[in-house]
């Protein structure tokens, strides 16, 4: 599965763009402000239904517009495609795919499946659960459909609990149980994830940085109690702070080197190598356990590498033998090989070359 063709009109500072793609490599080369990034960021878009940069989808909007469309041609076999496409406007966002409206958003990342490693890659170690958390759903929901599904319905029995927590504290245990099954079920998918993605973790962080940092899964309640357990040991926390606090909506993977936090013993660069050995081992275990190949989006891939890590990025990368689409500041970047088709950004502007 690869992106052939995509549409962008307003996003950013990118009035419109148009550009076919091949399933190998691709090259968007031009200046810093150029709006190499912001491609990217469409391609993440169509398959995310968010941006990589900012939790603020307003951001995302070109000045001046009241809208901003993507529109993609999703490779399915070698002889069919699927097209998606996804609008933003104000704070709502609303996605077809194949000619249907999507039931959720969630649906655009089996339509079409896409990560990237971007120079602030070293946020998923260095910064709270919250992305350590999409990091690792977006590989569960791959790997058990139903998982969306289970999440959407936890999310609302837990906003329902809030809302009784604020209003009236004695209704809030009504959805324990509810809150307790799917909590619990969204917590053994995560779990079983994690275990299978053991080998492939081992195997990048080895060769990526030589650290033996680990990854240790942390369900968002204590392991001794079951969540209606914890649930009914925190209610009088829960009732004081109006908020739900044990559940999988707390959980973490936890990034730990000699039993210690990774994000303080390791340098910037040494953050990097972590996380997109995290990236790139997830992309492996989908690869080889789904058979789902995403495409990667690499922003600058360089950032912040010497050349004897770049090089085992390098290989690393090229193992995967996924749609790439690369940026870079010059025309003759060939990390990756020689491009497929190349494309020159300049004010927002999209030219082939």
């Amino acid at each position: 599965m690869s992106l052939a063709e995509i549409t962008v009109a307003h996003l950013r500072c990118i009035e419109h763009a148009q550009l076919e793609l091949p399933a190998g490599l691709t090259l968007v080369w031009g200046g810093n402000g150029s709006g190499k990034t912001s491609l990217l960021e469409a391609m993440f878009l169509l398959g995310r239904g968010r941006s990589f940069r900012t939790r603020n989808t307003e951001r995302l909007i070109m000045r001046g517009a009241d809208h901003l469309r993507v529109v993609g041609r999703v490779r399915t076999h070698p002889e069919a495609s699927t097209v998606v496409g996804l609008e933003l406007a104000g704070e709502g966002v609303t996605a077809r795919i194949g000619g249907r409206s999507a039931g959720s958003l969630a649906e655009l990342s089996h339509a079409f499946p896409v990560q990237v490693i971007e120079p602030g890659v070293h946020r998923l170690v260095e910064e709270g659960g919250y992305g350590r958390r999409r990091w690792m759903d977006w590989a569960v929901f791959h790997v058990e459909p139903r998982f969306v599904e289970t999440w959407v319905r936890y999310t609302r029995a837990l906003k329902q609990r809030n809302a009784a927590l604020k209003t009236d504290p004695a209704q809030a245990s009504i959805w324990d149980a509810e809150l307790s099954r799917l909590g619990e079920t969204i917590a053994e998918s995560r779990g079983r994830f994690l275990d299978q993605l053991e080998p492939y973790w081992r195997d990048a962080v080895a060769a990526l940085s030589g650290l033996p940092v680990e990854l240790h899964y942390l369900r968002g309640w204590s392991q001794e109690h079951s969540l209606q357990e914890a649930l009914i040991a925190a209610r009088a926390r829960d009732e004081a702070r109006h908020l739900t606090h044990a559940g999988p909506h707390r959980a973490d993977v936890a990034v730990r080197l000699h039993g210690r936090p990774a994000r303080e013993l390791l340098s910037r660069g040494q953050q990097k190598l972590v996380a997109v050995a995290m990236t790139l081992a997830q992309l492996r275990f989908l690869q080889e356990t789904t058979e789902t190949t995403p495409t990667l989006l690499l922003d600058d891939p360089a950032a912040e590498l010497d050349g004897e890590h770049l090089e085992r990025f390098i290989g690393q990368v090229s193992r995967l033998k996924s749609q790439l689409v690369v940026t870079s500041l010059h025309a003759e970047s060939r990390l990756f090989g020689s491009p497929a088709r190349a494309f020159h950004v300049e004010h927002g502007r999209v030219h082939p070359v």
